[in-house]
Order: C-alpha cells, then sequence, then structure tokens
C-alpha cells in the first residue's frame, strides 16, 4: 500500500505571460480620429525655406506662396478575435474569457505600434554602419535634426532597442539626475503595465522590444518629432466586443481598429543603426 497520496493545486488566479499590452507609441505622434471615410490627410505647411525680401524698385513688396505638402494616410481595418469552446473555459485552469479580453486588447495595441514603425522605417536619413550607442551616436542624430530647422520644442523622441539603453546605462551624463529633467521612475505615479519616457538632451527616450533587428548587429532605432509621423484611427479608437454563441458552444472576444500612419515629414526623422548583437542571449 502507497505511503503517501500527493495532491496537486491549481492556482486559479492567472498569470499574464510576458508580452508588450500597451502602445509605446501613440503619445509620440500626431494623431486624428477619423469620422468616416478610409484616408486621413495631414497638411503640413512651411514657407519652403523663404527669406526675407526688401521692396522692388516699383515701390511693392514682392509676393510669394507658402508650401502646402498634403500627407495621405490610408486606413486598414486589423482584428484580433481569440474564441474558446464551453467546455475549453470550463475545463481549463483560470479565468479564460478574461484573458480572451486582455489578449485581443494586447494584440491591437502591439498593431499600433508596429504601424507607426513601419512609416518610420521608411524615412531615409542614417547615421552610417550599425554601431553601439554612445554619447557620440545620440548628439549626432540631435545635431541632424536640429540642422534640418527641427524645433528643439520637448515634442522630440528617441526610440530605442534594450541593447542601446544597455550601452546609454553605461554613459555617465545618461544615468546622472543632474542631466535627467525626468527620471525613469518618477514618485506618485503607481504602478503603470508602460515603461516611462526619460528625458535627456531635450530627447523623450522610449525603449521599445520591437525594434526591427532587435538582439542582432543591424538594429534600427529612431530619433524624430512628433510633427514628423501621423497616425489615424477612426472616431473612438479601439472597438471591443464579447459574446457567446449558444448554438455551437463557444465564447469570443474582438478587438477591432480601423488605423494608418503616414511619414509627413522625412527632414525630422533620423534612423540610427545599432550593434545590439553583444547583448543577445546566447
Amino acid at each position: 500500500m502507497a505511503e503517501t497520496a500527493f495532491q496537486i493545486q491549481y492556482r486559479q488566479e492567472m498569470i499574464a505571460g510576458f508580452e508588450v499590452n500597451q502602445s509605446l507609441l501613440r503619445d509620440a505622434v500626431t494623431t486624428e480620429a477619423v469620422i468616416k471615410g478610409n484616408q486621413a490627410v495631414f497638411l503640413v505647411g512651411d514657407s519652403g525655406g523663404a527669406t526675407a525680401v526688401t521692396r522692388g524698385v516699383n515701390g511693392l513688396i514682392p509676393g510669394r506662396a507658402d508650401n502646402l505638402n498634403q500627407n495621405t494616410a490610408t486606413l486598414i481595418e486589423w482584428h484580433d478575435k481569440p474564441i474558446k469552446t464551453g467546455f475549453n473555459i470550463f475545463a481549463s485552469q483560470g479565468d479564460q474569457r478574461s484573458l480572451m479580453q486582455k489578449t485581443c486588447m494586447s494584440v491591437m495595441n502591439r498593431r499600433i505600434d508596429d504601424d507607426v514603425i513601419t512609416e518610420l522605417a521608411t524615412a531615409t536619413q542614417t547615421l552610417g554602419a550599425a554601431t553601439t550607442f554612445d554619447l557620440d551616436l545620440a548628439v549626432h542624430g540631435k545635431t541632424v535634426l536640429q540642422n534640418n530647422d527641427v524645433p528643439w520644442d520637448n515634442q522630440i523622441y528617441a526610440l530605442i532597442t534594450p541593447a542601446a539603453e544597455a550601452y546609454l546605462q553605461q554613459v555617465a551624463a545618461y544615468t546622472s539626475s543632474d542631466f535627467v529633467d525626468i527620471k525613469p521612475l518618477p514618485g506618485g505615479d503607481g504602478w503603470t503595465d508602460k515603461p516611462k519616457v526619460k528625458d535627456w538632451l531635450g530627447v523623450k527616450w522610449i525603449v521599445h522590444p520591437n525594434l526591427p533587428g532587435k538582439g542582432t548587429a543591424s538594429e534600427t532605432c529612431f530619433m524624430f518629432h512628433k510633427s514628423s509621423i501621423g497616425h489615424a484611427a477612426n472616431t473612438g479608437g479601439l472597438m471591443t466586443a464579447v459574446g457567446y454563441d449558444e448554438e455551437d458552444d463557444y465564447s469570443f472576444a474582438r478587438c477591432s481598429c480601423f488605423m494608418g500612419s503616414v511619414l509627413m515629414q522625412n527632414s525630422g526623422v533620423v534612423k540610427i543603426a545599432h550593434n545590439g548583437s553583444a547583448y543577445a542571449a546566447v
């Protein structure tokens, strides 16, 4: 006869798997809510580099036209719909209905960032071959934007990989409170499921785990002005629905959004090639 009768305890409260659940970039771009239609047009207007003139010999002041450029973001419908049968929900551990709602929201929030990153990647300004991030690379990107007349108006963002931040953590000016206006973990805000933005060199630094080439010798980071990228979505943003089908006994959660992004000003975006291979898993 057996001397033991072991029992297995299953925790009913579910533990969230590791994945990005919030959009990290929606606040970093120019957004527009679309009431109806499949396109949103962003107008970029400037003087076209005009310079002041003197009055002509005929006594008249020469006139000129402003430089107007319309940039179109085409909206595409995006959806995510997890489904589970009644038996799966009954027989499985944890709250499966709640999990469906959480995961479909996460999928759509990641789609927003993917949409923005895809447009950032179409920019053509670069800083040369891939190297490791340091102070010189940071100020190089800053200088390129300033040479393009991009205003340093607290609307500049740097989008970097975890490996790029790992190198920046070794730069004294990046980690010293004497040079950082906004700390990465300021008090009083409480817990949030979203990394904090760090303000350094007049740039808002965002660490994003899903940039092109992450964990390789050819990662792509970005430095850009908020007015360089436009993102349009249907009025109300993400649409969510949950329901139950009695005929086939399954539950579902659906998240949908109509969205599109567009690169509006190439001069306001710098792509930074980065070698992050030294900090990849082996």
